[in-house]
């Protein structure tokens, strides 16, 4: 069998018996097309019975140029799944990756956040903005989804796409509560934190969904009526910051990153947070603890006591 069949197959596997993502189809089948491509540049055959570990060796460090070490882990990764899948259904006799000691070691950086300041400056710029524009005319129409939408984002801590992705049945402005559905199709139910962003929320919802009928069954729309996709709230952002005097470039999952943080400093157990943001394991959330611990030596450097004596 060649790779070009194996991959198909192990795609039409993953689609349509494990019911994987979207998200993560797509992403297995852009890697395991790019590694098709580069085995058959430097391979007289793609036989499967050809992929031996001297290919799969120099594939791998053929990933490290220009690459970053996370997405060489995860091309690797995605390797792996295609190849422990042909083991399992006998297309292979010996899984190459059972010999080979593979540890690709990921430099962990810590999450960057925006101040509290910074916070409050982008919030009162897009306030400020909205209430000097006329209520009927279109930049007002599209300010007012843009804050429901950056509103969402800082008060639930949910990743882009999570947001993008809600449905207006997902949406319960009576009991203030969002329904986010996260990775690996984990559902989590949030609170709204204040009536600010309930009414940003309710603000929306009025202008932008009326037509009860439409087939669009998302709650965040573009001006098509359409989805908004995370690459517009993504740019969204990215337009308000500069037009807010913020230098730094921002992202959504800074804004995500800025609520754990504050959380963390003001007391919620970790617990809570791993809930909140939806990680499936606390060891992910234990990297705000660090940039906690960065505070809290800022503090102690500048503020601690001692100094006054």
């Amino acid at each position: 069998m060649l790779l070009k069949e194996a991959i198909e197959q192990f795609l039409f596997h993953c689609r349509y018996e494990k019911n994987l993502s979207p998200k993560t189809l797509k992403a297995y089948s852009i890697d395991l097309r790019q590694t098709q491509d580069f085995l058959v540049s430097n391979l007289e055959s793609t036989h499967l019975e050809a992929i031996d570990k001297a290919a799969l060796r120099l594939y791998i460090k053929n990933l490290f140029n220009g690459l970053a070490t996370k997405s060489v882990k995860r091309k690797v990764a995605s390797l792996k799944a295609l190849f422990n899948f042909l083991e399992r259904e006998d297309l292979i006799a010996v899984n190459p990756f059972r010999k080979m000691d593979v540890r690709i070691k990921e430099t962990k950086r810590l999450p960057r956040a925006l101040s509290l300041s910074d916070l409050k400056r982008l919030f009162h710029h897009l306030y400020q903005a909205k209430n000097s524009l006329i209520s009927t005319t279109r930049v007002y129409r599209a300010l007012v989804r843009d804050i429901a939408v950056l509103e969402t984002l800082f008060a639930t801590g949910a990743r882009v796409a999570e947001v993008c992705h809600l449905k207006a049945a997902d949406v319960d402005l009576d009991q203030s509560r969002l329904r986010i559905l996260g990775k690996g199709g984990r559902e989590r139910l949030l609170q709204l934190p204040d009536h600010g962003t309930r009414a940003a929320l309710v603000d929306y919802k009025a202008l932008w969904l009326t037509n009860s009928e439409s087939a669009n069954p998302y709650f965040f729309h573009n001006r098509l009526g359409q989805r908004l996709t995370e690459q517009s709230a993504r740019s969204m952002l990215s337009r308000h910051a500069t037009d807010a005097g913020l230098t730094r470039h921002l992202t959504p999952h800074m804004l995500r990153h800025s609520v754990a943080t504050l959380l963390l400093e003001q007391g919620v157990d970790i617990r809570y947070i791993q809930h909140f943001l939806g990680h499936s394991s606390i060891t992910t959330t234990q990297i705000y603890t660090a940039l906690h611990d960065n505070a809290l030596m800022r503090i102690i450097s500048f503020q601690h006591p001692r100094m006054l004596l």
